[in-house]
């Protein structure tokens, strides 16, 4: 097995490798991990491959030879990032999988806000084929193109593509954070499209813990996940 991990600096990426990499059914596994801004260390069972999802010959150089994708690596809300790291990557990726010797399996990370987060209403409980609507900004929208471009691959080419749906990913303090007036947190309340600046700050400082309500006014339900269970 030799599997390409995007996404290893990520927090996802940070609590998977070395848990990979003790797995006893993993133990003869070879891992190779594209990195661009920050990098891993290589040794025995890890390649560094370094380079830009965007760059044809970076991906084309760190999918030799894989037998596996695990493709984690994302932009948040970055308009200018967006198109060459989550869409033209994705596709360099997937091109290079289609026409691979090797290649068993084509795995991607995606997330609950490909059907809307919190945001958008569904008549029924959300399945795998409840219809897409991401909510507004680019990482949303990038989640939604990058599961319709493997599920594409699966139909022109027969792809072997899994994408696994990961919720709000918590780890640390994430969810402390999350419940206070503070700082915007990505995955958390934008305090700023909510009420004033002034208001949110003095809000924290008398120590008053938020509880959002859905459009319904009843108590708002948000699914999550530690980071170790998602990578157990």
């Amino acid at each position: 097995m030799k599997i390409l991990i995007t996404g290893t600096t990520g927090k996802v990426g940070k609590a998977l490798l070395p848990a990979f990499l003790k797995k006893p059914q993993f133990s003869s596994a070879e891992v190779v991990a594209l990195c661009h801004n920050r990098r891993i260390e290589a040794d025995e069972r890890v390649e560094v491959v370094t380079g830009s999802l965007a760059d044809p010959q970076a991906v084309a150089s760190a999918m030799d030879g894989v037998t596996h994708v695990l493709h984690m690596a994302a932009v948040k809300e970055s308009p200018d990032l967006v198109i060459d790291v989550a869409i033209k990557g994705m596709f360099l990726l997937l091109e290079e999988a289609r026409q691979s010797a090797t290649l068993k399996q084509f795995i991607l990370i995606g997330g609950d806000c490909s059907v809307g987060h919190i945001f958008k209403d569904y008549p029924a409980p959300i399945t795998e084929n409840s219809p897409r609507k991401a909510y507004s900004g680019c990482y949303a929208l990038t989640k939604v193109l990058e599961e319709v471009m493997i599920e594409q691959y699966q139909i022109q080419y027969g792809l072997n593509g899994t994408v696994l749906r990961a919720p709000w990913i918590m780890e640390k303090d994430d969810f402390k954070h999350a419940l206070s007036f503070g700082p915007d947190q990505f995955g958390g309340p934008i305090w700023s499209d909510l009420m004033s600046a002034d208001k949110a700050a003095r809000l924290g400082h008398g120590g008053f813990v938020p509880l959002m309500r859905d459009s319904t006014g009843a108590s708002l339900k948000r699914n999550f996940v530690h980071v170790d269970d998602l990578v157990a």
